[in-house]
């Protein structure tokens, strides 16, 4: 992976680049087509990187967020827009996720998934608990949101180690 201009990261065939705060409501659209969570993608605390073709569209969307004490990360808002699923961008996104919180210091990764379980088991997450997810990551701004509305109730939890390979 090499960073280029604008802190722009070559990852396989994708060119990630950190979100801005100019780019927040293009991020927000795409994820909400995607219908993933939209809560905080504005907060310093979420680290989200986006993936645009030739004229600019995002096309794929990855990101985390640390736990306080660094140990943990959410994984979040990894999404691919419809033409690259079978392409296996998704995959290279969430890869992109789990190294950038393994290099950022996090030794455990967690998400939320209600439709994509075999999807995250394929890079070695399991079941785990939803409780415990909030309880290691309170102060996320998924968790906070779950837990505020009840919807915490609803999800399902995944979660894996991190360190050496990430999937």
């Amino acid at each position: 992976m090499l960073e280029g201009r604008a802190g722009v990261r070559e990852h396989g065939e994708m060119a990630l680049a950190p979100v801005t705060p100019d780019d927040v409501d293009d991020v927000r659209a795409f994820l909400r087509d995607a219908d993933l969570t939209l809560a905080g993608l504005d907060a310093p605390s979420v680290r989200l990187w986006v993936d645009r073709d030739a004229d600019g569209v995002i096309v794929g969307s990855t990101g985390f967020e640390l736990s306080r004490d660094g140990a943990h990360a959410l994984i979040r808002s990894v999404a691919v827009s419809d033409g690259r699923r079978a392409a296996g961008a998704g995959t290279r996104l969430a890869r992109f996720a789990l190294a950038e919180a393994e290099a950022a210091g996090a030794t455990r990764a967690w998400l939320f998934s209600r439709r994509s379980g075999p999807f995250w088991q394929k890079l070695g997450f399991v079941a785990a608990d939803r409780h415990e997810l909030a309880a290691v990551l309170p102060e996320t701004q998924q968790v906070r949101l779950f837990v505020e509305t009840g919807q915490l109730e609803r999800e399902v939890a995944w979660s894996r180690e991190l360190g050496g390979s990430v999937g």
